[in-house]
C-alpha cells in the first residue's frame, strides 16, 4: 500500500467511484429464502457516505459479477444511474464505464474485494480494498479500509476523498450549519 502522500497524489484527481457490491457494499453473504427470494444487507453508512460523496461531485457506478433485483434497487436509492451486473469480464465493463464518463484511468478509483476485481484494480488511478477482502489483493492496492465490506468500508472511503480533495468541510456545512 502507499505511504500518505502518494495517496493523497492519487486522490486529488479522482472524478469517479466504481464499487464492486458483494463484499464491497454487503459483507459478502447471500441470503436465499425458501421461495428463491435473494436478499442483501447494505449499511446505511456506506449509503450515506456515498450520498455525500455525490454532492461533492463524484459520480458513482456499481460493477458485480452477480445479477439481483436488490441490486438495482439500491442503486436506484442512492441515485447511482451507471450499474453493471453479471459482469464475469470486469475489465471491459470497466472500459466501458471509462468511455461513457470521458475519463482518464488516474480519475477513477475502484473498491473491490477479491481476485476476480484485480484486473480492474491494477488498471485505475486508486485501487482501493476493505479490510477483509482477499490477502491477494493487498499487493495491488494503494489503500485497504480499516472496515470490512458491508460494515463501513465505503463510508471510511467516501470521507478520506472528501477530505484529501478539500470537500469534506463543504459537505460537512449541511449538518453543521443548522
Amino acid at each position: 500500500m502507499s505511504p500518505i502522500s502518494e495517496i493523497s497524489a492519487k486522490v486529488m484527481p479522482l472524478k469517479a467511484l466504481i464499487m464492486d457490491v458483494d463484499g464491497v457494499l454487503t459483507d459478502g453473504r447471500v441470503i436465499i429464502d425458501s421461495n428463491g427470494v435473494e436478499s442483501k444487507q447494505f449499511d446505511v453508512r456506506d449509503g450515506h457516505g456515498l450520498k455525500m460523496l455525490q454532492r461533492s461531485g463524484l459520480t458513482l457506478a456499481l460493477l458485480t459479477g452477480r445479477r439481483s433485483p436488490v441490486v438495482s434497487q439500491r442503486a436506484a436509492e442512492l441515485g447511482i444511474e451507471i450499474v453493471f451486473q453479471r459482469c464475469h469480464d470486469k475489465l471491459a465493463a470497466y472500459n466501458q464505464i471509462k468511455q461513457r464518463l470521458k475519463l482518464e484511468d488516474c480519475e477513477i478509483a475502484y473498491v473491490g474485494d477479491d481476485v476476480i476485481d484485480l484486473p480492474v484494480l491494477r488498471r485505475v488511478g486508486f485501487a482501493v480494498t476493505v479490510a477483509d477482502a482477499d490477502p491477494e489483493l493487498e499487493a495491488h492496492v494503494d489503500w485497504q479500509s480499516t472496515r470490512p465490506g458491508g460494515r463501513g468500508a465505503v463510508r471510511e472511503l467516501s470521507q478520506l476523498i472528501m477530505q484529501v480533495q478539500g470537500t469534506w468541510n463543504q459537505v460537512m456545512a449541511r449538518y453543521l450549519d443548522r
